[in-house]
């Protein structure tokens, strides 16, 4: 990692400390997500499809700043963030990057009906669902994947070790990577696809960042 890029990360703890003491529940995560997690999570976004990527609960921008070391051009990047601080200093780190600070909860009223948005290729997302109930959990994916692409899929952060939202027939199946021992804690990227793609990643075991 560079010099620049270590300061970066080390500047990133005391706002992210700073917001989770305020807040744990909302923030979810007891660190920001190691650069590994962030690869592995963008590796298996569908990001090479034509069209924009959708970031949700991006804080400080380390999943934004690896869409853009993976080549992912910033005018097609749209970063959704509840906290103002965190939406403000996103923006002044990715001026190039379409930074909303709204609620990634509730795209219908952030972003506008599904009728008048752009189809997305990807949505990467990192906001904290447990306290939500599973039938909930399925009812936002299952609003999410309105606004994908047809091959487009749903990236999800999470130190669980099952699925934190459950398939639902006929809207989307759940697969996994391998889990992530070098971020804190150990973690997974859960990768959501249509039901009806054939070709969904079978679920990975343990052992180590896919």
């Amino acid at each position: 990692m560079s010099r620049s890029k270590t300061r970066a990360a080390e500047s990133d703890w005391l706002p992210f400390l700073a917001t989770w003491v305020r807040s744990p529940v909302k923030m979810g995560a007891v660190a920001p997500s190691s650069r590994t997690y962030c690869r592995t999570m963008v590796r298996h976004a569908t990001t090479q499809l034509d069209g924009p990527i959708l970031e949700l609960g991006p804080g400080l921008g380390v999943v934004t700043r690896t869409l853009l070391e993976q080549g992912v051009a910033p005018e097609r990047i749209t970063s959704i963030e509840y906290d103002r601080d965190f939406a403000r200093k996103l923006q002044q780190r990715f001026p190039q990057v379409n930074v909303i600070q709204g609620d990634g909860l509730d795209l219908d009223k952030t972003l506008g009906p599904v009728a008048d948005s752009p189809k997305y290729a990807a949505i990467l997302f990192a906001i904290p669902i447990v306290n939500m109930s599973q039938a909930k959990r399925q009812a936002l994916f299952s609003r999410y994947f309105e606004r994908l692409l047809p091959d487009g899929n749903l990236t999800q952060l999470s130190y669980m070790v099952t699925p934190p939202v459950r398939p639902v027939p006929g809207v989307f199946s759940v697969s996994s990577s391998r889990r992530v021992w070098t971020n804190i804690p150990p973690a997974r990227v859960w990768i959501y696809a249509r039901d009806n793609e054939a070709g969904a990643r079978p679920m990975a075991g343990e052992g180590g960042a896919a």
